[in-house]
């Protein structure tokens, strides 16, 4: 494996596509059936993932393209992040920051297939703003556990991948335009 920064989603993407599409003894191995068929070669989870990933990042271009001709897809699953930021590069700062909370998304879903479901961890909740988050994988939601948090019957508040991205992306915007 690369011993490079994993945190991207352009890096968890390409570690997708070469550490987990192959079924093997890596850590998330479906399980295997004993029967007279021989299995597939590749997790079909992962790839439908990895597929579904570069169609929403071209969609993404295309819609936000403006009229603009398309360059030429990168060959490479991982450069598609790339492109997707290049073809959507004047984009005015609130389109800015949807593609960029979608590609974010994308890199928290990749940490979560790969089973690292701690990243909605180092995220505050967009409701009560305190670190009380954790990845509920039976229902596939961000739960926050600050019981104050908590609506009148007591249920705990849940977030989508989508919701905990776009606050996070508009966190980090501004940030930065306090800096300046």
């Amino acid at each position: 494996m690369n011993s490079g920064d994993t945190t991207t989603p352009a890096e968890r993407l390409r570690l997708l596509h070469t550490e987990y599409l192959t079924p093997g003894p890596a850590r998330q191995a479906e399980r295997v059936t004993k029967s007279s068929e021989p299995s597939t070669p590749i997790r079909l989870g992962v790839y439908d993932h990895i597929k579904a990933t570069v169609d929403e990042l071209i969609s993404l271009a295309k819609d936000n393209r403006d009229g603009r001709p398309a360059g030429p897809r990168p060959p490479r699953v991982e450069d598609a992040y790339r492109w997707a930021v290049e073809e959507t590069a004047h984009l005015d700062g609130r389109r800015a920051r949807v593609r960029d909370a979608v590609i974010y998304r994308q890199g928290l879903e990749h940490a979560i297939l790969m089973g690292d479901s701690k990243v909605v961890r180092r995220h505050a909740c967009p409701g009560c703003d305190t670190w009380g988050l954790i990845w509920d994988r039976a229902q596939e939601t961000v739960v926050c556990l600050n019981r104050y948090c908590a609506d009148d019957d007591g249920q705990h508040r849940t977030w989508t991948l989508a919701e905990v991205a776009e606050v996070h992306i508009l966190r980090q915007a501004r940030v930065a335009s306090r800096a300046t």
